[in-house]
């Protein structure tokens, strides 16, 4: 929706002064926030109430999408492109007039387009415009890809495999498949797609929000030569099938400039190809868009402006800690600091930033990458991961003489990132001397607003978490029901879990005596830290995600 006309409608109403209309569409531009939302994060009324304030100036209806399921006639009165050209959504039809609602029922172009491009005498309504996009992609998007897709299988099954691979593997079935198989991957949000052969089947599987979903599987005499295919979009060698191979696929989806980082493993059955999904635009790469408790937010803000240290963010596979260090390097991005990254693969195309690639093959490691980034003048480093002992000692070095270091280490919690560095051989009095802080960090799902809802929790359950009635006393739970938003899973989307180690004086002191992990994380409670767990509490309470997930992750 255009923040223009909205910003001025508060205004008008007097809900905001001159001041405050040139903060809030400041906010939007930096932030990028959907208008309503940015509106009621803003403080000035709820989203709903924008709505309904819109509809009123308008002198429209305002419209709930929720599990509105229009018939098919309805749905035809709109195509397919142009209901996605103009967000809109067809409502009701009486025969001469067609009710419409539109993602941005502020735009009057668009509105004329549309009754022009339809031909149809039509009446515009207000509806929440994320119900309007997921209207869409419902109805349109997704039905239209699983009827191709069923189309699609239906033909793939009758082709015969040949003797000349990379022509079968580029012949127009096999890509127009692969290519439905990444659009719809994109439009359910994969972080992951997996192609996995096994003796009796070759599976496709989506990772959305961390759990794997599996797809219609293609027929298996054809898994070769879908496996080549995408071997030849990632520009890999599709004779070689001995060994893991590494590629990456740059192409425009649904409007969207992707990234696919391609990984091929030999197995049993033939190659298993895993590509995961670098989609810049559904990644926040901004520290306010994460979700940090407020004292964590503070103390990063005012650790990255540090002239040197060492800040390490830790974590298992997949637990986002990239996406936090990125959203670091955009804060201190400016025009008086040298940012440089050695990253293995570099993820996410930053302007401002001397990114560098790790390739083992060549010698171009961390370590010699690092020992290279010292000659070029640098104020703040990224280390895309302290894997040694040699990496993790210039690391150091690279802190005590001036400049400040980022990295990130797996480990299960941020007090075992230390315990780690000096396990690796790094000199205990050093680690204390350098390191500035530690971020441990999860990703859970969160509950799907759609179909949230309150239900009591089993004694055992609740046992798990370490509560008793006396903890609880007359807070909520909550859990997803399942619905169509979500998949019928009750989660959509995912929300970080965090705990944070200030490296002060007397862990510093408990570091250099080479305490285990176990003492420095008792010290670190004592001195206030918010363990993992209890952040994760905080969630279930304000209702944002289930016991199950923190079970899960903590």
């Amino acid at each position: 929706m255009t923040p223009g006309p909205v910003i001025d409608l508060l205004k008008t109403r007097g809900y905001i002064d001159d001041a405050q209309a040139e903060e809030l569409a400041a906010t939007i531009q930096q932030n990028g926030k959907e208008v309503a939302q940015a509106v009621a994060d803003f403080g000035v009324m709820e989203r709903q109430q924008v709505l309904w304030l819109i509809a009123e100036d308008l002198g429209a209806q305002f419209i709930d999408l929720k599990g509105f399921n229009p018939d098919p006639e309805l749905i035809a009165s709109i195509p397919s492109a142009t209901a996605r050209l103009y967000k809109a959504a067809p409502i009701a039809f009486d025969g001469t007039r067609l009710t419409v609602a539109m993602a941005d029922p502020l735009d009057a172009q668009a509105s004329e387009d549309l009754r022009f491009s339809l031909g149809k005498e039509i009446e515009f309504c207000v509806a929440d415009p994320k119900q309007v996009h997921s209207f869409i992609e419902r109805v349109y998007e997704y039905g239209e890809g699983a009827g191709a897709m069923d189309d699609m299988l239906s033909n793939l099954r009758k082709i015969a495999v040949g003797d000349d691979e990379e022509e079968e593997a580029n012949s127009a079935p096999i890509v127009r498949y692969v290519d439905l198989v990444l659009e719809q991957a994109m439009r359910e949000k994969a972080s992951d797609i997996h192609f996995e052969p096994f003796e009796d089947d070759f599976k496709i599987r989506y990772r959305v929000d961390g759990a794997l979903y599996e797809m219609a599987p293609p027929p298996k005499h054809l898994s070769n030569t879908i496996i080549s295919r995408v071997k030849v979009m990632s520009n890999l060698n599709i004779a070689e099938r001995r060994i893991p191979q590494d590629g990456r696929i740059v192409m425009t989806l649904a409007g969207r400039d992707v990234d696919f980082r391609v990984s091929t493993l030999p197995t049993t059955f033939g190659e298993s190809v895993v590509l995961r999904v670098l989609d810049r635009s559904s990644v926040s790469l901004d520290l306010d868009n994460l979700s940090l408790p407020k004292p964590i937010y503070e103390y990063i803000e005012e650790t990255i402006q540090k002239p040197n240290g060492i800040f390490i963010v830790t974590g298992p596979t997949g637990a986002g800690k990239t996406t936090t260090l990125y959203a670091c390097l955009r804060r201190i991005n400016t025009i008086d600091s040298k940012l440089l990254t050695a990253e293995d693969p570099v993820e996410y195309d930053v302007e401002g930033i001397m990114q560098v690639p790790v390739h083992d093959g060549i010698g171009l490691t961390f370590s010699r990458i690092l020992r290279a980034f010292l000659r070029q003048d640098p104020d703040k480093i990224l280390v895309g991961e302290m894997r040694d002992v040699e990496t993790a000692q210039i690391a150091i070095q690279a802190s005590l003489t001036g400049h400040l270091v980022f990295s990130t280490l797996h480990t299960n919690d941020a007090p075992g990132a230390v315990t780690r560095l000096v396990d690796m051989g790094c000199e205990p009095f050093l680690v204390a001397a350098s390191l500035e802080g530690v971020l441990g960090q999860r990703l859970l799902r969160t509950i799907c607003d759609d179909c949230r809802q309150p239900y009591e929790p089993s004694a055992a359950l609740l046992g798990e978490l370490g509560l008793s009635p006396e903890d609880i006393g007359d807070k909520k739970f909550f859990t997803g029901a399942g619905c169509d938003e979500c998949g019928k899973s009750g989660y959509r989307g995912r929300q970080g879990l965090f705990e944070l180690l200030d490296i002060n004086d007397p862990v510093a002191e408990l570091i250099t005596e080479r305490a285990p992990t176990v003492v420095l994380r008792q010290k670190a409670i004592e001195l206030g830290m918010t363990t993992l767990r209890e952040d994760g509490l905080r969630n279930i309470y304000s209702g944002k995600t289930t016991i199950e997930e923190v079970l899960k992750y903590t």
